[in-house]
């Protein structure tokens, strides 16, 4: 009867916190386009005044979108903000997400559009980011 007793307090004390499955590249590539789509608005509003942040390209990422392969490349390569911390922080964010895509992803993606207009100028139902309730 004790073994039971104690058995039946373990359960209800709770089992040990348990990571579910790791990170899939898929999953990866769309928490880390999230969180640059997000930090670049945030970006953009800190600082809405420096000179080198408002020539940045906007920062809204579809990774089902072909398109934003070339969305990555460019902010990159972009020559606006040397040396200022957090949109070096940003670029090395995106430049992160760009290898992850093309080299670690490169067959776990799939791509549904190539509309490259759409990353510019979203609807405004998808501004809204999955699991971010406004």
């Amino acid at each position: 009867m004790a073994a039971l007793l104690l058995a039946l307090l373990l359960l209800l004390a709770g089992a040990p916190a348990v990571q579910p499955a790791p990170p899939t590249c898929y999953s990866r590539v769309l928490t880390l386009g999230r969180e640059i789509s997000g930090d670049s608005e945030s970006l953009q509003a800190a600082a809405p005044g420096e000179p080198c942040v408002r020539y940045l390209p906007r920062l809204y990422l579809d990774i089902h979108n072909y398109c934003v392969l070339a969305k990555l490349r460019d902010f990159v390569a972009s020559p606006q903000c040397w040396r200022v911390a957090p949109v070096d922080a940003l670029k090395d964010k995106v430049r992160k997400l760009y290898t992850i895509m093309t080299s670690f992803c490169r067959r776990d993606l799939v791509f549904v559009s190539d509309d490259c207009d759409a990353l510019e100028y979203p609807s405004p139902g998808t501004t809204i980011l999955p699991g971010h309730q406004s």
